[in-house]
């Protein structure tokens, strides 16, 4: 009898000891990327390269799109007026990339239409080069922050293997090889997230500078039908 109370008890205590609640333990962000080591610095270096650019990028684009919608009629009312220098001082005002090719331009009326197409055509590249100032470095840093956490993940599990190896008696704990498995999995992560971010920014900022060409092409297009109007 007594032999089957303390059984029970027993029982009773495993019971409670399997229901009773587990504590959860979470890590946070900062004590994550410690985990990453060194690369973890070169990734954040590289994502607040790849916020800059595309920041100063998104304003010079927006400002190149910035555009009176009078100006062209202005344009066209001062040359066939004859006020040339009026239409030069407007472009200077002006000062966007489609002003800059109309400036152009108007220097050089009065000489044959291709060459005031080449010459406009030739500014139009220099605005198009400014406006894309940056962007192989974006992605340069979309493709390069992958391989970096790849790297990471290498460094991290050869360190793994390297814990292992220098354990003697064939007992590994997990604490002792914890370091290198997360370095491996953090800079993983952390690379395709700064890879994924840059690849997005990037082809957003050659969308929005592919539009800012098509309205180069309408200006030039618009500014040559002008030269042939009759006055």
């Amino acid at each position: 009898m007594l032999l089957q109370i303390d059984t029970v008890a027993v029982i009773e205590e495993a019971m409670l000891e399997a229901e009773a609640p587990v504590q959860e333990t979470s890590i946070n962000l900062w004590e994550m990327a410690q985990y990453g080591g060194w690369i973890m610095i070169i990734l954040a270096i590289l994502l607040a390269v790849a916020c800059y650019i595309f920041i100063a990028r998104l304003v010079v684009i927006k400002q190149a799109t910035r555009e009176d919608k009078t100006f062209m009629d202005r344009i066209r009312d001062y040359i066939h007026e004859g006020k040339i220098d009026s239409a030069l001082n407007l472009c200077k005002q002006t000062d966007t990339p489609s002003a800059h090719m109309i400036e152009k331009g108007i220097t050089r009326i009065g000489r044959p239409m291709q060459d005031v197409q080449v010459a406009i055509e030739n500014v139009g590249n220099l605005e198009v080069g400014r406006l894309e100032k940056g962007l192989v470095i974006m992605a340069t840093i979309a493709g390069g922050a992958p391989m970096l956490g790849f790297l990471g993940t290498v460094l991290g599990m050869v360190q793994t293997f390297y814990n292992m190896a220098q354990t003697s008696g064939g007992m590994i704990e997990m604490s002792a090889l914890s370091t290198g498995m997360y370095q491996a999995m953090v800079t993983t992560i952390g690379g395709l997230i700064v890879g994924i971010l840059a690849m997005f920014a990037y082809n957003y900022l050659v969308a929005r500078i592919d539009r800012v060409v098509r309205l180069l092409e309408s200006r030039t297009l618009e500014f040559m039908d002008l030269l042939n109007e009759p006055a």
